[in-house]
């Protein structure tokens, strides 16, 4: 697909517009905590723009064209209620809508009715206002089959928090500066799909965010580019999948890749995620409805994936890509439970208790359906140690479930510099022979990180799915000559590295070796010479 010179030029001048703005609002408070509230009123704006033009269009079909839903009375607007609530998910009343707060957010004169039915400034309270219209949304979703979509949401856009200001009046201001900021960002209509701007900005200020803040935030975030070759990897020679899973989905944004690569009808069935971090789990959320994919689409649970999946009933699934946290500890062999739990007990053994890498694995594997790809980025520890670890690699090797494992430059993900792997997990191979690909050159700099580039990409797709053996770069490797090596799965062991070494001839060395002594002689004689006339004048 060519690229579009003069789009990509308009993204790149809003991106740096969108960073600007998020960046002047932040002020005094940390990048990584602010973006909840960047980001919370970005997905306010949208979920307001996405109702609005809904409703809109709806009304302009059946002949009213000077309808506009934003200009409509409360009143009215409620009749509308449970039929919004039961095809959107939500609900907001006109009064609510992002537009309208904002157009009365500066304004000394502009009430509103509180809770309790008093009538306030809006200038002065607007924290209370929006804490009463988050609640509003999150409440119109009870009771209905997005409730699970929608509840708690908006927990980390806490409106009363020190992080915003020291004052009611510094915070109320920061809000306002917040609302103006979001409204002057060129997001366009939320029915152009083909750009894709909320969805885009949001992934900008993502990437954006978790740079600056180092581990705090890198932790959470899969670079857009890891991202794209995982799905890549997973998809070779599909149009469509039924289920896209990710058992540590963080944002989100890996699950929402297949959007990008297949197209979004091509995801048949839904996404599916676990994340055990709250605020992070509510970023995903945010993350799906900003990719404008439905609350019925979509199922992301909180929970943690090893003790407590939440997906039982959904897998097995077709594409499961993952970016796992790297060698956290877990309960492992503490608990009874699960060396009889049946995503573990295949292998016989548990996980250590201080690294559950593999514990992902395992889980990842038993939820893997039969025509699947699993593709997950791998601390490279568990490729070669022993003990329990090598184990379960002997038991994923001899039931012939490791398709491929590729070695990925250093320095790719925010937060830490470790040169991480990817296994590539199937059912159905149709031999019994596991590929290495030394991916550590495909890689350029740009600033303090490595990143992929399409044609990196492209060649590590495609050695990947014709399997080729490429000299220093890839070889298929035989079920014998990886039991041999006691299972280590290091892409070392099996591709051998070029020799960029300067070849030496050493006669030809040798030989000026020698004329330089010689041409060393001359000129000390010539020098004995000079100091032997000078003394014979002195």
């Amino acid at each position: 697909m060519p690229i579009d010179n003069k789009k990509e030029q308009e993204r790149e001048e809003l991106h740096r517009a969108i960073w600007a703005i998020a960046d002047e609002l932040r002020g005094a408070v940390d990048g990584w905590d602010f973006k909840n509230y960047v980001l919370g009123t970005m997905f306010y704006r949208y979920i307001s723009e996405n109702l609005t033009a809904y409703v809109n269009e709806g009304e302009w079909e059946a002949g009213d064209e000077t309808f506009d839903y934003t200009r409509m009375s409360d009143e009215e607007a409620e009749e509308a209620r449970e039929g919004l609530v039961e095809e959107k998910g939500f609900f907001i009343l006109p009064s609510e809508l992002f537009c309208n707060v904002h157009a009365k957010c500066n304004n000394e004169k502009a009430t509103f009715k509180d809770r309790e039915g008093k009538i306030k400034n809006i200038k002065d309270n607007l924290n209370e206002l929006l804490e009463m219209v988050f609640q509003h949304i999150e409440e119109s979703a009870q009771g209905s089959e997005s409730e699970n979509s929608f509840s708690g949401l908006f927990d980390d856009f806490d409106v009363n928090s020190n992080k915003l200001g020291s004052t009611v009046a510094k915070r109320n201001e920061r809000l306002a500066k917040l609302l103006d900021g979001i409204a002057t960002m060129n997001l366009g209509s939320v029915k152009d799909h083909d750009i894709d701007a909320f969805g885009d900005a949001y992934e900008y200020l993502m990437t954006m965010y978790a740079s600056n803040a180092g581990k705090s935030g890198g932790e959470f975030f899969t670079p857009a580019d890891v991202s794209e070759l995982l799905t890549r990897l997973g998809t070779v020679g599909k149009k469509k999948v039924n289920k896209v899973y990710d058992p540590a989905c963080g944002s989100g944004s890996l699950l929402l890749k297949a959007v990008k690569i297949l197209g979004k009808d091509a995801v048949t069935t839904g996404f599916f995620g676990q994340e055990i971090n709250i605020t992070t789990y509510n970023l995903c959320r945010i993350n799906m409805f900003l990719h404008d994919i439905g609350f019925d689409k979509f199922d992301i649970e909180c929970e943690d994936t090893l003790i407590n999946p939440q997906h039982w009933d959904d897998e097995p699934f077709e594409l499961i890509v993952s970016n796992p946290p790297y060698s956290i500890k877990w309960a492992g062999d503490d608990n009874p439970l699960l060396i009889n739990d049946p995503r573990f007990a295949p292998a016989g053994v548990l996980a250590p208790k201080s690294k559950a890498d593999m514990a992902f694995i395992m889980h990842s594997l038993s939820w893997l359906a039969s025509n699947g790809t699993a593709a997950i980025v791998c601390f490279p520890g568990i490729m070669y140690r022993g003990g329990a670890e090598q184990k379960i690699r002997k038991y994923l090797i001899d039931n012939n479930y490791v398709d491929c494992i590729i070695q990925l430059p250093s320095n790719l993900f925010f937060g830490t510099s470790i040169a991480t792997c990817i296994m590539v997990m199937k059912k159905n191979k149709v031999d019994n022979k596991t590929l290495f690909i030394d991916a550590t050159n495909e890689c350029i700099k740009v600033t303090n990180n490595n990143k992929l580039t399409p044609k990196n990409i492209d060649h590590i797709v495609d050695v990947f799915a014709k399997r080729d053996e490429v000299e220093h770069f890839s070889h298929l490797a035989s079920y014998e000559e990886v039991s041999g090596n006691d299972y280590n799965l290091s892409v070392s062991t099996y591709v051998a590295a070029e020799d960029t070494r300067e070849k030496i001839d050493i006669v030809k060395l040798n030989a000026e070796i020698k004329e330089i002594v010689a041409r060393e002689q001359v000129l000390r004689d010539e020098i004995d010479k000079i100091i032997a006339e000078i003394e014979v004048n002195a």
